[in-house]
């Protein structure tokens, strides 16, 4: 038994999906990820081929490296595809994947940057998440009062753990504590009568969820407070990294998470400088990523923007010494 890796995406995501699982191999991983997506497959999944032993319609697989699988996995589900995770891991884990010990689901703008042996080691400490950028939320958080007043209608008790607020974008959890994925899909599923449905996100109608309940809305973020929700809910271990398992502040680092807009693939290095806002750790490792053993990027392409993001870093110099 073997752990496995997963995402999901869409669009011209596929970017950060080749990106991500060059960092994890780079890191040790070894074995099957596996890919949700919706819409059409990129161009650099040609050679990937139809797998029936998958028992997932229309499902591909694509021989990356040695000892490396990536599994393309069409979603049919009409949720937003933040709101999918937790269904997901637990249908792979109930089919394509039923064989794995453990399972982490990481966001396509995700690069791993710490050795695998960590993230095993990690999970044996309890279910693993990290630290947002936005956390704390303390105890008496109007927001927290808000889900415990909210889920109680759904015979859910919370009871608060820590002040940390948990990202969404990356869980580990290994068979024991499966549970975990269990409740967090029935908290979503009692949160989509709230928000209108788990088509809504904060990436969609984000406005609307937060009028919904004001500066204190308790579902702005919908599975990321799902998640955090759950975390008040379940009664066995946490293990939570603080910002830096994400790269938000110096540390551990463990991977680095790209926030916002424009991604990785979409930074024009130089430009962004001349604007004051240099290059991003996220954003050099994400250029170091992109050249194999998945290539999205031709040799002289990778080469080009990390000239720019040398110069884009020499200008942010320059500015922040004229400040």
């Amino acid at each position: 038994m073997k752990p496995v890796a997963c995402t999901l995406f869409e669009s011209n995501y596929h970017f950060g999906v080749a990106a991500l699982v060059n960092s994890l191999y780079k890191e040790g991983f070894r074995g099957d990820f596996y890919a949700g997506f919706r819409g059409k497959l990129p161009e650099w999944s040609t050679i990937a081929s139809k797998n029936a032993d998958l028992n997932w319609e229309g499902a591909k697989t694509m021989n990356v490296a040695k000892d490396l699988k990536l599994h393309f996995i069409p979603i049919t589900s009409n949720y937003h595809l933040t709101n999918y995770k937790p269904d997901f891991m637990l249908q792979l884990l109930q089919g394509p994947a039923a064989g794995a010990n453990s399972i982490f689901y990481f966001d396509p703008d995700v690069v791993v940057s710490r050795p695998w042996s960590m993230f095993i080691e990690w999970i044996n400490c309890g279910v693993a998440l990290c630290e947002d950028i936005n956390s704390p939320l303390p105890q008496y958080h109007p927001r927290r009062i808000a889900w415990r007043t909210y889920f109680e209608k759904y015979g859910l008790c919370l009871k608060f753990k820590e002040s940390f607020y948990a990202n969404g974008g990356f869980i580990g959890v290994n068979l024991k504590n499966v549970g975990f994925l269990t409740l967090w899909k029935r908290i979503q599923e009692a949160m989509s009568y709230e928000i209108g449905g788990l088509q809504n996100s904060m990436f969609r109608n984000a406005k609307l969820l937060e009028t919904m309940g004001g500066a204190f809305s308790p579902f702005a973020k919908t599975d990321q407070d799902a998640l955090n929700a759950t975390v008040e809910a379940y009664s066995d271990k946490i293990s939570f990294v603080p910002k830096d398992g994400m790269g938000f502040i110096p540390g551990i680092q463990l991977m680095h998470h790209a926030l916002g807009t424009p991604k990785p693939w979409h930074w024009k290095p130089i430009s962004q400088a001349l604007a004051g806002k240099a290059p991003r750790q996220v954003d050099r490792l994400y250029w170091k990523s992109v050249a194999g053993p998945i290539a999205v990027n031709s040799k002289f392409e990778i080469q080009q923007q990390n000239v720019a993001i040398s110069i884009a870093a020499a200008i942010g110099r320059f500015y922040s010494r004229s400040n």
